[in-house]
């Protein structure tokens, strides 16, 4: 199943794609509430809070006969972030061989993990404003996991039973910011530097995530091209490492880290500024596409 976050005035409501268009799940679920006996999301939020619940309702729907009524074409809508309000935001750092070897690093014998803000999440299509408070902005194509609901002690074997999907990610970074300290906060959550989407493909499409080819576009040129096969850890192994420690919950996501062929793996970087585009492809996750603009 392929999730989508539909922006409308009132907030943002749950939507489905599928060949036919984006199925309105909010509409269909107040239109619908006397013929159904199954409870569909109201908003996003109300979806993320127990999303691997809420799937076999959204199924129940997709088999239905939709009326054309709640059916609309993705090109008529404002997509949010798949996930628009993530409780937790995770990242690895240094998850791919070939980038901790371009980056000039040792590989880490457990999990590199760093935060962003909820400031950071943004959207397929939105902009993303480079302040003239630094200079050195790249880009880093990555593989997010959305959880469907709450991990904690979970073992390697298990830990995919938590996962509601995967979507493309964008770990935009601001070089400069990042390693003026030892840690990387400063530089990875300004305004915007997390789009994701545009889809939130689940879990059963995905059943291998060690699988998928990885790419990034900067404007027309390819710049990554690698295999979610060459990470460091897992998915599996990263969401057992975190439940370890703290509590993953529904709508919570990981980015898994970026492969290499970041700007900062260049002996002569020439850095992203207004006016850049940035495509993001992984395989079976669609295209996640963003243009750099002037803060």
């Amino acid at each position: 199943m392929k999730l989508v976050t539909i922006r409308k005035p009132g907030g943002e409501t749950p939507g489905i794609a599928t060949e036919q268009g984006i199925i309105d799940v909010a509409e269909a679920g107040t239109a619908l509430a006397d013929e159904i006996d199954f409870e569909l999301p109201a908003s996003a939020s109300d979806f993320f809070r127990r999303a691997l619940d809420y799937l076999p309702a959204l199924q129940k729907l997709l088999d239905m006969s939709v009326s054309e009524t709640f059916l609309y074409k993705e090109e008529d809508l404002e997509l949010g972030p798949v996930v628009p309000a993530p409780g937790k935001i995770i990242c690895i750092g240094l998850n791919y061989r070939q980038h901790a070897i371009e980056s000039g690093l040792e590989l880490s014998s457990t999990p590199v993990l760093f935060s962003k803000f909820q400031n950071a999440i943004a959207a397929h299509g939105d902009e993303v404003p480079l302040p003239d408070t630094a200079t050195q902005y790249d880009y880093e194509a990555e593989l997010v996991v959305v959880m469907g609901k709450k991990a904690s002690h979970v073992s390697e074997a298990d830990a995919l039973n938590y996962v509601l999907g995967y979507c493309n990610g964008n770990d935009v970074s601001v070089r400069d910011l990042q390693t003026r300290t030892s840690q990387w906060l400063l530089g990875k959550t300004l305004n915007n530097f997390l789009p994701i989407g545009p889809y939130l493909v689940t879990a059963d499409e995905i059943p291998e995530p060690q699988n998928l080819r990885i790419q990034a576009w900067l404007n027309d040129e390819l710049r990554q091209d690698s295999n979610t096969r060459d990470m460091v850890f897992s998915v599996r192994a990263i969401v057992s490492y975190i439940s370890q420690y703290f509590p993953l919950e529904a709508g919570d996501i990981i980015a898994t880290g970026t492969p290499e062929g970041v700007i900062l793996g260049k002996a002569n970087p020439e850095w992203m500024k207004p006016g850049d585009a940035v495509t993001v492809e992984i395989e079976k996750l669609g295209r996640l596409e963003n243009r750099m603009v002037s803060a």
